[in-house]
């Protein structure tokens, strides 16, 4: 006679098992990619520190800032991953504090890639202007409107949350995931909107700002110029579609997670992280006066490294 409960212990154990492996897997692959990214990230910062004309760039500083964010952005993700993964609770206010830090920084990135288009149509479209609106003041300044934009839905949601909910909460303990913050369908609401807003008005100001550059690249004589800031300005909507791309897991994650147990894991590491590791690099190595001033830098610490061990041998 078959023993089914023996059966379905065996099988539990099995799905246990499998999804220890994942787990360990997905964290053991995402330590690899940011230790290189962060190697990559060490090179960049070092290059952009000590060039003082790549330091004094608009483009530059927006795309150190874009790195930066990307990179704390996958450390708090990363570390909300591990404490989701093995049931950690946080005080709800701690929570609260890391899931508007997080979500903010989500929203910064397109935020970003929308400024560096306009710093590029700055470029090619209004050349003689470009000296007067593109510095390295006004860049900063861009960066602070970034954050202040970014931050205000968070402050909506925080706000929300403390009408709706029993101010008693605040004493819970909770794991540290977005839907253990809602209490009301406004706050969803409010989400939904910003995120839709969001990335429909810099897709708008992406799509707009490469049509420009490519209609002004068909009639200037420096044509060569002129059709790489295009290929730029797309290569910053190709990365805008990859951050893009997150919003389907909480739909995957709705509708097939009863078939793919696995499915949240997969997302985050192809959906949610992959792309924030991979664009940035693209980027920094495409770009012709940061891709030299690095392989200088790579090519500098190689030969030195090469001339120490030949002092030691």
């Amino acid at each position: 006679m078959v023993n089914f409960t023996e059966i379905s212990n065996n099988t539990a154990i099995q799905t246990i098992t499998t999804v220890e492996i994942l787990r360990t897997a997905v964290s053991v692959v995402m330590l690899l990619f940011f230790g290189i990214f962060v190697y990559f990230m060490v090179i960049v910062l070092n290059v952009f520190f000590t060039t003082p004309r790549i330091r004094e760039t608009p483009r530059y500083i927006l795309f150190i800032h874009m790195l930066l964010n990307d990179v704390i952005y996958l450390v708090i993700s990363f570390f909300f991953f591990i404490c989701v993964m093995n049931g950690l609770i946080f005080p709800l206010p701690i929570c609260f504090i890391m899931v508007i830090l997080s979500t903010c920084m989500f929203r910064i990135t397109p935020y970003n890639l929308a400024v560096m288009s306009l710093e590029r149509y700055t470029a090619i479209c209004h050349p003689l202007r470009y000296a007067e609106l593109s510095t390295a003041q006004r860049s900063s300044h861009a960066i602070a409107y970034m954050w202040m934009v970014g931050m205000f839905p968070q402050l909506a949601h925080f706000i929300a949350y403390c009408c709706f909910a029993d101010l008693r909460t605040f004493n819970f303990k909770v794991i540290c995931i977005w839907r253990s913050l809602i209490v009301s369908n406004v706050q969803v609401v409010m989400g939904n909107f910003a995120d839709a807003l969001s990335f429909s008005m810099v897709g708008i100001i992406i799509a707009y700002t490469y049509i420009k550059v490519t209609l002004v690249a068909r009639r200037m004589d420096s044509e060569k110029f002129a059709s790489k800031a295009g290929k730029t300005v797309l290569l910053h909507a190709f990365q805008l579609l990859l951050s893009m791309m997150s919003f389907t897991t909480t739909l995957t994650e709705t509708y097939l997670i009863s078939y793919f147990r696995y499915l949240p894991y997969i997302n985050y590491f192809l959906v949610m992280s992959l792309p924030r590791f991979v664009s940035p690099l693209i980027y920094g190595m495409r770009d012709e006066v940061f891709g030299k001033a690095m392989r200088k830098f790579y090519l500098a610490r190689r030969l030195s490294l090469c001339k120490k061990k030949s002092v030691m041998v």
